[in-house]
């Protein structure tokens, strides 16, 4: 009788963290008692903040449409994802829509293609980057995502512009150089690497075009030129702590301050702008460091608005939102696969591009 309560006990506790790692919502609102039929959707964290638009849009389309769906929370880890994966196929799930945590190889994605794939489910994964060998290997795989390299290009050529039309202001120490500072979301993640790449190459490329200098540098040891979130999470805590880390160091009085501060995101961005108004940057009646980023959260376009950032790269959270549920329905209803989406964001057979603008306040 005593062995019988204490499995009993394990099972219940066992049950209780498997509940704890997902939330849901339907038409109903009864999906969270059999989850049987439902669509699975899986988000790499809950916390990233852009992340956190798409999955408030795609919410509310499945809400106002009826929809039986489970949202699950991997808090970055990958190991945590694909066991969801597995636990909501189990109990029947007739799609996956994933934002898969590990985008440093093709493994994770291609475990989860395999996965559905085996139980004949679509599989749509979007926002982080899944090679078009992983959705090519099944033809019930969509990835719904952005040009990523698209993005660093447009944030390089906005700083550009940006430092020509204000380069005396921003050149603190007055030496015809800029000092800058990338912040860099995660390693071997093809947006991070993108975005690192192209948005300091492309300014660069403005500003010689025009006479000035490449951008520098601000630490000449770091030869990676990015300083990296080490948890992947593309965080506004990682940014800030950098660059508490930099202002002990660097400052306008010491004339080697850091002039220029790019991100990946904007949680990184905002992250960098905190800790620089802890230093007496960027308030009012104090130098003010240009900030830039990628995403148009709700955070940047705030700090924009007060002057404490300067622009960013609007990915559209309710346009990729729209084309995931789209389809989604249209796999599940044995329709062509890119019925209702733009034909200019196709590409191929394998993905659809959301595209980016630039996102600086005046065009709001």
């Amino acid at each position: 009788m005593k062995m019988k309560k204490i499995i009993a006990l394990c099972l219940a506790v066992v049950l209780a963290l498997g509940l704890a790692a997902c939330s849901g919502g339907s038409g109903d609102g009864d999906n969270k008692k059999d989850n049987k039929g439902e669509i699975s959707v899986f988000y790499y964290t809950f916390s990233d903040a852009y992340i956190s638009s798409v999955r408030a849009e795609v919410d509310k389309i499945f809400d106002d449409a009826g929809v039986k769906y489970q949202n699950y929370d991997a808090n970055s880890n990958q190991t945590t994802q694909t066991e969801q994966v597995q636990t909501a196929i189990s109990k029947g799930s007739k799609a996956l829509i994933v934002n898969v945590v590990d985008t440093g190889s093709n493994d994770a994605a291609q475990t989860i293609t395999d996965l559905a794939k085996q139980n004949n489910i679509p599989v749509i994964f979007f926002n982080r980057s899944v090679d078009e060998s992983v959705i090519s290997s099944y033809d019930k795989a969509v990835f719904v995502g952005t040009d990523y390299e698209m993005a660093g290009h447009m944030q390089g050529k906005m700083i550009g512009e940006y430092l020509l039309a204000n380069y005396d202001k921003v050149d603190l120490n007055g030496d015809g150089k800029i000092s800058y500072v990338m912040f860099k979301g995660q390693e071997g993640n093809m947006e991070a690497i993108a975005r690192t790449k192209y948005g300091v190459e492309d300014c660069n490329a403005v500003l010689t075009e025009a006479g000035k200098a490449k951008l520098e540098f601000y630490d000449p040891s770091n030869t990676n030129l990015y300083l990296v979130d080490q948890n992947g999470a593309w965080s506004s805590s990682a940014a800030m702590e950098y660059m508490n880390t930099i202002l002990a160091k660097h400052s306008t009085a010491n004339k080697n301050m850091v002039e220029l501060v790019i991100a990946n995101n904007d949680e990184m961005a905002v992250g960098a702008i905190s800790a620089l108004q802890t230093a007496g940057y960027n308030k009012e009646g104090g130098a003010t460091i240009p900030v830039f980023g990628v995403d148009a959260t709700d955070a940047a376009k705030d700090a924009i608005a007060k002057g404490t950032m300067v622009g960013t790269i609007k990915q559209n959270a309710e346009g990729m939102a729209k084309v995931i549920t789209t389809v989604t329905t249209n796999l599940l209803e044995g329709k062509s696969t890119f019925e209702g989406v733009e034909a200019d964001q196709v590409v191929g057979t394998w993905r659809v591009n959301i595209p980016y603008e630039t996102y600086t306040g005046e065009n709001k």
